[in-house]
């Protein structure tokens, strides 16, 4: 081939290369094509999310407060973020995105002003201690939180999950594992329109509106939330996704535990938060003693029927939350410490499961024990328990502060972890089969069912878990957000651990299977980088060049040898 000839070839080679890399990348542009060759499938997007973000017709944009100088982990954070977003906008135009540094070229007036208004719109500071390369540690205020806007709404979403007792190392694991789940529930509360209505149920001495309040509003950003009293009415609960029975004190009567059967018979879902046993720290405010009594709420026989049996005693656990307790004074004035209070038993999920899946510690008050019974075609997964240095109390019995004075007796808290929520899944039979007359087995009115289509249920034995603290303020009662506790200014995880069972009740779309999507932690041994530091950053920075060069020498020995052959 003449030298003008192959000029002319390589051009059109070169022309015709570049042609169809960019055919290529326009038909790519109109048909989102990714390969994810990560063993754990890292970046590809559940079903779920991508029916979601197909979905959306308007612009969201998500504004990212992880931007600025801070420790390694956190740019860990933000870029994985970054990528996430970059998928969610392979599947939806309308995804836009911004990293914002809040305290770039701010002094400190106006950082706290800075600060105050992002707290204002709801999102949560973290303080860092941060080592320059002097050694010097200082503190720096970061806000791994992002704002969500979408149709003229605005909503709050904190990307650092932080769980008590769990290292800083897996915690911004926990939270990379948890981002798609979390940008994709901040879509579906800004999105949905047909919301599934969730049943509270009054009318035997349940928790009041108010110290049910944030957890009534947390649902309401997913759901229609209602309060229902049954009163007899057999179609009282048409509609209802699921319903919430929250701490009962008083007898369900046959008809109203008629309708709840036949709603469970028909799918409805219910998350069932009893006390078996009756205990208030009211009492203990005036007096060091106070009585724990069993409650009859006349429900057991359903329960049993379904697969739990919930025992009339108080669970006491070494593992458990402090409270403030007189224990001395100054003059005339009383001084306070907070000490663990063994009938409050701090509760560690551990696990695999969506609905307790890296969510923090969670405070339980005056819980008792729950048994399992052998039922046919239920499913019985235990969801929670307390530690493995748990003691039983039978009831009735006497509680008294004078347990926090002594040192606990270790050989009493003996007993193996107590289970103390279940979830149930399955068929379940009535508890009103064979039992009723032929005129109201036959009734088109109340269409009886003598067993449930596939459905589920979770049982808790701590009301208390869903109520919120309160708080008085110019005459007024207002609720502290569900899990936190003044007094030891801890936010505990029961808030996230109810959400998530009432999302795995109701959910028909896969949503909260994304929790259960695990990345695996590929952490450097630090032993190992104290010892061979220094060795091994030049062995990383030297090796890769000198084997490129070894490559580049052998193939100019192979092609001279060619050559000259």
């Amino acid at each position: 081939m003449k030298k003008k000839e192959l000029k002319k070839y390589n051009i059109t080679q070169l022309i015709l290369s570049l042609f169809i890399v960019i055919f290529i990348n326009v038909i790519i542009s109109y048909f989102p094509l990714r390969l994810d060759l990560t063993k754990e499938k890292r970046y590809t997007l559940s079903d779920a999310t991508k029916n979601m973000l197909r979905n959306i017709d308007d612009v969201v944009l998500f504004k990212i407060y992880l931007e600025g100088d801070f420790p390694a982990g956190f740019k860990r954070l933000r870029n994985e973020t970054k990528e996430m977003l970059n998928q969610f906008r392979a599947y939806s135009k309308y995804v836009e995105y911004e990293f914002v540094n809040p305290t770039e070229n701010a002094d400190k007036k106006k950082l706290r002003s800075i600060y105050k208004q992002l707290m204002d719109r709801g999102l949560e500071p973290t303080n860092l201690q941060v080592k320059d390369k002097t050694g010097k540690t200082s503190q720096q205020i970061i806000f791994p939180c992002a704002l969500v806007s979408y149709k003229g709404q605005e909503m709050p979403l904190q990307l650092l999950k932080s769980q008590i007792g769990v290292n800083s190392e897996n915690v911004l694991n926990n939270s990379i594992q948890g981002l798609e789940y979390s940008f994709a529930s901040v879509l579906k509360k800004l999105s949905s329109e047909n919301k599934p209505l969730i049943g509270f149920i009054g009318g035997h001495g349940e928790l009041s509106k108010i110290e049910i309040a944030d957890f009534a509003y947390t649902l309401a950003e997913f759901y229609k939330v209602k309060k229902i009293d049954i009163r007899n009415q057999i179609k009282s609960l048409e509609g209802c996704a699921a319903i919430i029975i929250a701490q009962p004190d008083s007898i369900f009567d046959e008809k109203d535990k008629f309708i709840i059967d036949q709603f469970i018979m028909k799918g409805g879902k219910t998350l069932w938060l009893i006390d078996p046993v009756f205990a208030s720290m009211d009492s203990l405010r005036n007096s060091d003693v106070t009585p724990a009594l069993p409650i009859q709420m006349n429900i057991n026989d359903m329960l049993f029927k379904y697969g739990v049996k919930l025992n009339y005693n108080l669970i006491l656990d070494l593992k458990a939350v402090p409270i403030p307790i007189v224990t001395g004074y100054i003059g005339k004035q009383p001084q306070q410490s907070l000490l663990p209070w063994f009938y409050f038993p701090l509760i560690m999920p551990t696990i695999d499961h969506p609905i307790v899946k890296n969510v923090n510690a969670i405070k339980a008050e005056f819980v008792s024990s729950i048994d399992t019974v052998a039922v046919k075609n239920v499913k019985k997964t235990i969801l929670l328990a307390t530690s493995k240095y748990s003691r039983i109390v039978a009831c009735p019995s006497i509680i008294s502060l004078e347990l926090m004075k002594a040192e606990p007796d270790y050989q009493l808290y003996n007993k193996p972890p107590q289970t103390v929520a279940v979830l149930l899944e399955g068929k379940f039979q009535s508890l009103y089969r064979n039992r009723l007359t032929p005129e109201i087995e036959q009734s088109s009115d109340i269409n009886f069912k003598n067993e449930s289509v596939n459905t589920k249920m979770i049982i808790v034995s701590d009301g208390d878990m869903a109520r919120n603290q309160i708080y008085n303020k110019d005459n007024q009662t207002f609720p502290y957000p569900l899990g936190y506790d003044k007094w030891t200014q801890q936010t505990y995880g029961n808030k996230d651990f109810l959400l998530n069972s009432v999302n795995y009740l109701c959910d028909d779309d896969g949503m909260i299977n994304i929790r259960s999507r695990e990345l695996t932690l590929r952490l450097l041994d630090k032993t190992k980088i104290n010892e061979h530091g220094l060795y091994l950053k030049i062995l990383n920075i030297i090796a890769p060049i000198l084997l490129i060069v070894l490559f580049g020498l052998y193939r100019a020995f192979r092609r001279k040898k060619l050559y000259t052959t």
